[in-house]
């Protein structure tokens, strides 16, 4: 999903917000609407910044992309700092902080978390929605007096196919490591899946391309590619890892390429 939808709209109804409005639009292709769309997911600009909705009996709440507060913000000041399993997955040390290409970037979590501890990364999402809602976080992290001066210069978000992307490097801009967050698989019916997790599901479908994601990472990257699954579902493809970190609910596969 490299653009956006032709259903996808972006609804405005505040007029000091109507040049942003028409701005984001022309930028991801959305369709500018002053009325929601019936039983469907929707970009909603308001004075909060830019969230996604749908109204409606399958209603769940509006999401948001929060670089400053909320959980990011919890697990910025407590979350372990560099010696937590994403950390030591990414092959981050006291004296050496990789690059990162964050190739499935979805709402920007992890590639935050490693930002916040000295990697500069660049988000690539493919989805034209999703990447919207990482830019308003980023504009708004950025012009934060406590985190703004590092959102700035350690994190980059590309709107588009890292598939593509990676193969269009150069051996200089090629980054240290490539994290890959692929959707996970829908696991037990009866297990309740946080309301982004269904909304990116629902909206993106089930997991495409990421065999050859993989394949590609494998030659673009400098140390390692780093695979997110849940702890305890099969490696990605049937690709053996190199090594594992596990966290409680989480496995990180390793796949050195030095």
């Amino acid at each position: 999903m490299s653009a956006a939808a032709p259903h996808t709209c972006l609804l405005n109804t505040d007029p000091n917000l109507r040049q942003q409005a028409r701005a984001l639009a022309e930028q991801f292709g959305f369709a500018l609407v002053t009325a929601s769309p019936a039983d469907a997911y929707y970009l909603c600009l308001n004075a909060r910044g830019l969230q996604l909705q749908r109204d409606g009996a399958l209603a769940s709440g509006p999401i948001q992309v929060d670089f400053v507060g909320g959980a990011l913000g919890h697990r910025r000041r407590f979350g372990g700092g560099r010696g937590q399993p994403l950390a030591r997955a990414a092959g981050i040390k006291p004296d050496f902080s990789p690059t990162v290409w964050d190739a499935t970037a979805g709402l920007g979590r992890d590639g935050f978390v490693l930002a916040s501890l000295g990697c500069r990364v660049t988000l690539c999402e493919r989805s034209a929605i999703v990447a919207a809602l990482l830019q308003d976080a980023l504009r708004r992290a950025s012009a934060d007096k406590e985190i703004g001066g590092w959102v700035r210069s350690r994190l980059k978000l590309i709107h588009g196919d890292s598939c593509q992307l990676l193969q269009s490097l150069s051996k200089e801009q090629q980054p240290d490591v490539i994290y890959l967050d692929p959707m996970y698989p829908s696991g037990k019916k009866h297990v309740l899946v946080k309301k982004e997790i269904r909304a990116l599901r629902e909206m993106l479908g089930p997991d495409q391309g990421s065999k050859a994601l993989l394949q590609i990472a494998l030659h673009a990257a400098r140390r390692r590619v780093v695979v997110k699954r849940p702890r305890r579902a099969e490696w990605l493809h049937d690709n053996k890892p190199d090594t594992c970190i596990e966290s409680k609910k989480t496995r990180y596969d390793i796949y050195v390429t030095l």
